[in-house]
């Protein structure tokens, strides 16, 4: 469809994506879930493809409307005739090379969350949900709901619970058109108050009368009796029930904010979301949230040191509230000079980390072999700081330590490194004595910079042809060195050579390296598992694979039009490359099938039954050649799990309201073996959380259900987010890791007497479901403080800091 003449700008996103949807009206066929049904009815027309098709044109008339800064404006007669990619869409717009990779990951997940309705077992089988059984009527008030749901959710700052509302919203939407006979009669434009509540929906048949043959096929064309009332689909749907002195440390997360915000106004990487949450001992919080970085500057303003010195404090317990409030893809910055207090969070932050796909990074200004504490000379333990190790290790971040006098220039080079690079694979992935790390320069990369920390004494740097470059500060053959104590940066000459380089460290203890580059190719991936029951056919998405349970693999390459020469071939990748972490011994190699157009870069993959025969962390490589046959090599951003037990927690049909009770579902299921777990339930905030399942046996393939009841309290805040998490650890295996569902929810007050109720509630069962995640333009709204455990909840003198940026627009 092309643009309309009317100015779209001030209109918001979803209620654009939603119009545009109306207008792009396919034939009446049923449409499948996701892409990944296209293995089982090719040639069909998908929920996502119409949802990413409506996206991509909607931002191509906010483009065209608003034309880039210091850039020509945009011509539509340079799109007509053309297939919409985001990668185009942002070369014009942003220039070329500009990533688009957040945006495609966000556009994803909505895409996702509209296929999950036709999988979650509180959707799937709801005819209100898909305009079946001739509830038409009811269809419309949930849809209309949803639209509302997602309106609310995005004033609140909770962009992902909006990108999950409005996933559902779309799908309903196009169930409308699909299962519905509005285009058989005739109809060759959008039904006219579909949106719009106000106007009820006339001449609807009724549950008794005849309106077509049975059908026993995907499809059945021809099927209707010459019916001439507005009649629905039937797909034997029914309603379902589940079964039974930190002063230098603030100043540098002050100036790096500050850094990072001017750094990125008017690009594609420019941050829409920022969190702030303060952090001491005993307590942490309250978290802070904004769009408006001017909002967020003077908040971070008013926080100033308090002297410093406790040891240790809630550090864990303010990261996991600060993700609770961030959207996916983010980066988190923790500055801080005390080990963790509440150590025993650290794998549900892991796993938190993994869900929400966001990257964090410690700075700690503590000597880590320090053995005794400032305040009282008591002994500290050499390991308290493992667990930033092992969060930073799930997350794709990294732990840095330095000094009060470093930490500034420190967290300057660490904060340039985020949202717009990618890190390079390295052979090993972590240092060995004597034996050097090696890693590939291919000709789409540009601004290659390395990083190592720790107590080196010597390093050395090598390109293809042998030349090699020393640990000494200043100009060399290869690139710029800058040290700051511990810590080197070398930031290599453009245009590098490319081929295998070498990077040689000596050093005492533990030492890090880390390699990035600037480039647009890169590429996302996620998780899915066939379902075959219910009305369509498609793949079940997952955070994360599951022991024993036939999962796939999708892969969407982002930057495909990323050349050397713009006439030379499409880069292409032909398998993964599996890996375990940390140590990166190779677990297998499997070949990756193309899937729809090429220019789309969609792949897919089984994972071999090795792989997921138990649990244990992995990471994702991915392996081809450029136009001109030149190999091209890239890594995922955080290492992958696979989990013991699917592990499903689903939201209640309706909306959270303040005083009252809501019904929340759990499912477990074993694929591997038995398992015998104990569960245990989490809220925060606070909320009183009852459950009838706290322990339960499993056999292999086996599932079992329980109910959670969650009483949202009278004085719960309107528009405040709650998060509730199970976790399921194994009685006996000691070793393997819990396993945790999240589930995000919204409180909303009483609706105006001249709006529809807007429920707003999340049923996306997530240890394992991805969170869905969608955003198109800037929100400006006042910042809101909440959560957290603190006496007065004042902004003051803290003793750490907590930055969170989340780079969530595009």
């Amino acid at each position: 469809m092309l643009p309309t003449d009317e100015p779209l700008s001030h209109l918001g996103p979803s209620l654009l994506l939603l119009l545009q949807l109306q207008l792009l009206l396919p034939p009446a066929s049923a449409f499948f879930p996701n892409i990944w049904s296209l293995l089982a009815a090719p040639g069909s027309v998908t929920h996502q493809d119409l949802t990413e098709e409506a996206a991509l044109n909607v931002t191509l008339q906010l483009f065209l409307e608003q034309p880039p800064p210091g850039r020509p404006p945009l011509r539509l007669e340079d799109f007509l005739g053309r297939t919409l990619l985001a990668d185009n869409l942002f070369a014009a717009y942003f220039g070329p090379g500009s990533p688009s990779r957040r945006f495609r990951a966000a556009l994803g997940e909505v895409s996702r969350a509209n296929a999950a309705q036709d999988f979650l077992p509180t959707s799937r089988n709801d005819p209100d949900l898909h305009f079946d059984a001739e509830r038409l009527g009811q269809g419309r008030t949930r849809l209309v709901g949803a639209l509302g749901e997602t309106v609310v959710a995005a004033r609140a700052l909770d962009h992902t619970l909006a990108r999950q509302r409005l996933g559902a919203a779309l799908h309903a939407l196009q169930d409308f058109y699909s299962h519905s006979n509005w285009v058989e009669l005739g109809k060759q434009q959008p039904h006219p108050h579909l949106l719009w509540p106000r106007q009820g929906l006339r001449n609807l048949a009724q549950v008794g009368d005849p309106t077509c043959s049975d059908c026993e096929e995907l499809s059945c064309p021809g099927n209707l009796l010459g019916f001439t009332l507005l009649t629905s689909g039937y797909f034997g749907t029914h309603p379902s029930k589940p079964p039974g002195s930190m002063g230098e440390e603030i100043n540098a997360a002050k100036i790096q904010a500050r850094h990072i915000v001017e750094q990125r106004r008017g690009g594609p990487m420019e941050p829409t979301h920022y969190v702030l949450v303060p952090f001491h001992d005993p307590g942490f919080g309250p978290v802070f949230t904004t769009s408006d970085p001017d909002s967020f500057w003077q908040q971070l303003n008013e926080i100033h040191a308090l002297g410093g010195g406790d040891e240790p404090e809630m550090c864990l317990s303010a990261l996991e509230l600060a993700l609770l409030h961030t959207p996916p893809l983010s980066d988190i910055f923790v500055f801080t000079d005390a080990s963790p207090k509440d150590a025993f969070l650290t794998n549900r932050v892991e796993s938190l980390t993994q869900e929400r796909r966001c990257r964090v990074t410690f700075l700690v200004t503590e000597d880590p072999s320090r053995v005794q504490g400032r305040p009282r000379r008591e002994v500290l333990s050499p390991l308290r700081f493992e667990p930033y190790e092992a969060v930073a290790l799930a997350s794709g971040g990294e732990v840095i330590f330095t000094k009060d006098q470093y930490i500034r220039d420190v967290a300057a080079i660490v904060a340039d490194s985020i949202a717009d690079l990618v890190t390079l694979p390295l052979e090993p992935p972590v240092v060995v004595p004597e034996r050097p790390l090696v890693f590939s320069v291919d000709g789409l990369l540009q601004r290659v910079t390395v990083r190592i920390h720790g107590e080196v004494s010597s390093f050395w740097i090598r390109n293809p042809s042998g030349v090699s470059q020393g640990q000494e500060e200043g100009e060399g053959p290869l690139g710029h060195t800058r040290r700051f104590g511990q810590f080197w940066m070398v930031s290599m000459n453009d245009p590098l050579q490319t081929g295998t380089w070498e990077i040689q460290v000596t050093a005492k203890g533990t030492s890090r390296v880390r390699v990035q580059a600037q480039t647009s190719l890169d590429f996302l991936f996620h998780f899915g598992i066939p379902r075959e029951d219910g009305p369509h056919p498609g793949l079940y998405p997952l955070t994360q694979p599951v022991a024993g349970l036939q999962t796939q693999l999708l892969v969407e390459v982002t930057g495909l039009g990323s050349r050397g020469n713009p006439g030379d071939p499409l880069p292409h990748f032909s398998h993964v490359v599996l890996r375990g972490v940390p140590h990166g011994a190779e677990l297998g190699r499997v070949p990756l099938e193309p899937m729809g157009p090429r220019e789309r870069g969609l792949l897919t993959a089984s994972l071999p039954p090795t792989l997921l025969s138990t649990a244990g962390p992995f990471s994702l490589e991915l392996i081809g050649q450029d136009g001109v046959g030149q190999g091209l090599h890239r890594a995922a951003p955080q290492p992958c799990a696979v989990v013991p037990v699917l592990l499903e927690l689903s939201g209640p049909p309706g909306f959270l309201a303040p005083g009252t009770k809501a019904l929340l579902s759990l499912r477990i299921a074993s694929f591997s073996g038995p398992q015998d777990l104990d569960l245990r339930t989490y809220v925060n905030p606070s909320f009183a959380l009852t459950s009838n399942l706290s322990r339960v046996r499993l056999e292999q393939n086996e599932s079992a259900w329980g109910c959670l009841w969650l009483k949202v309290p009278d004085t719960a805040a309107s528009d405040s987010v709650v998060m509730v998490t199970v976790t399921a650890t194994d009685r006996e295996a000691s070793t393997v890791p819990p396993t945790h569902a999240f589930l995000r929810l919204l409180v909303l007050g009483p609706a105006p007497q001249d709006q529809l109720p807007a429920p707003v509630h999340s049923t996306d069962p997530v240890l394992t479901t991805t969170s869905p995640a969608f955003h198109l333009s800037t929100l400006v709204t006042p910042g809101r403080a909440g959560g957290g455990l603190v006496s007065n909840p004042w902004w003051g003198t803290v003793g750490a800091v907590l930055l969170l940026l989340g780079l969530a627009s595009w």
